[in-house]
């Protein structure tokens, strides 16, 4: 997590910066074979140099963003969840509890789609 301590320290809000540590921190256990990496300012995890998933915040939520395939396939569950969604990103409002179910499947879904793929992005 020590890649993230800069980012993270940056976040005026307490509230949000545990929030966001505590997203961060579960990811790196849950997914211990992800490399944690700031890029385009941002905390994000990649699998054999690709991108897997990334994370941002604002004043009124955090962003999650496993790209248009990963909002395509779980476009119905984030619904369910009470998150709303572009084409790239999911909206975790900071009072919304965290769907860490859903949040594991959509991962787990990068990790199987995009393996072999020699690209960054899709």
């Amino acid at each position: 997590m020590d890649v993230f301590a800069e980012y993270l320290a940056k976040i005026d809000n307490p509230q949000h910066r545990e929030r966001t540590e505590e997203v961060l921190a579960w990811v790196s256990k849950t997914f211990p074979q992800l490399k944690p990496k700031i890029a385009w300012n941002q905390p994000m995890f990649t699998n054999n140099e690709t991108y897997i998933i990334g994370f941002s915040i604002s004043k009124q939520h955090m962003a999650v963003a496993p790209e248009a395939a990963g909002i395509i396939r779980f476009a119905d569950e984030i619904v369910q969840a009470g998150y709303d969604h572009t084409n790239q990103l999911l909206r975790i409002k900071w009072n919304s509890p965290v769907d860490y179910a859903l949040l594991e499947r959509m991962i787990e879904f990068n990790i199987i789609d995009k393996a072999g793929c020699s690209t960054f992005w899709r």
